[in-house]
């Protein structure tokens, strides 16, 4: 059984968390959220510490989640986040044009990616891409939405994975 929910968060210094209604808003030194969390979580702010409490039983998700994205919040806002992910593959290489991405990755066409509001896009090496964001949502949905566009196959480990991806390889077809 989980008790994310019971866990409280330690507001960093230069953080501020205030609620009004059904919103809460983090600002910190690399920007602002907002987001809208459920009216039957109760959120008590005592100093530095915050904590959730639930009514009854039959809110136990909700408890836990709001919890962790109020925390992803804070965290955001402070360190922020980043997802980092590579090319692997002949003539695959990334590049960035002003605010686009453009990815060359064994299609007839070049494709170009444009990150959306709040996200920025790094490329060290043409075959590294670094998202980064204060929003890890955002962050981890256009990550994965790059990842997308040429997934990694088993056979020969081909296409855009995370850094820590493991590919698991298969053999492939055996002649007579």
């Amino acid at each position: 059984m989980s008790r994310i929910g019971y866990k409280t968060i330690t507001v960093p210094a230069g953080v501020t968390v205030t609620k009004d209604g059904d919103n809460i808003t983090v600002k910190g030194p690399k920007g602002e959220l907002t987001r809208a969390f459920a009216p039957e979580i109760e959120m008590k702010q005592e100093g530095t510490e915050i904590s959730f409490s639930r009514p009854d039983d039959s809110f136990k998700a909700l408890h836990g989640t709001m919890r962790a994205n109020l925390n992803n919040m804070v965290v955001g806002v402070t360190e922020g986040y980043v997802k980092q992910l590579k090319l692997v593959g002949v003539g695959y290489r990334a590049q960035k044009q002003g605010e686009k991405l453009v990815l060359n990755v064994g299609y007839s066409h070049p494709v170009e990616m444009q990150a959306p509001k709040g996200v920025s896009i790094d490329v060290p090496s043409n075959t590294e891409i670094n998202v980064s964001g204060i929003s890890k949502q955002v962050v981890g949905q256009f990550a994965a939405e790059i990842r997308a566009v040429r997934s990694p196959e088993p056979y020969k480990g081909k296409g855009i994975r995370y850094v820590d991806e493991y590919v698991r390889r298969k053999e492939g077809k055996t002649g007579k």
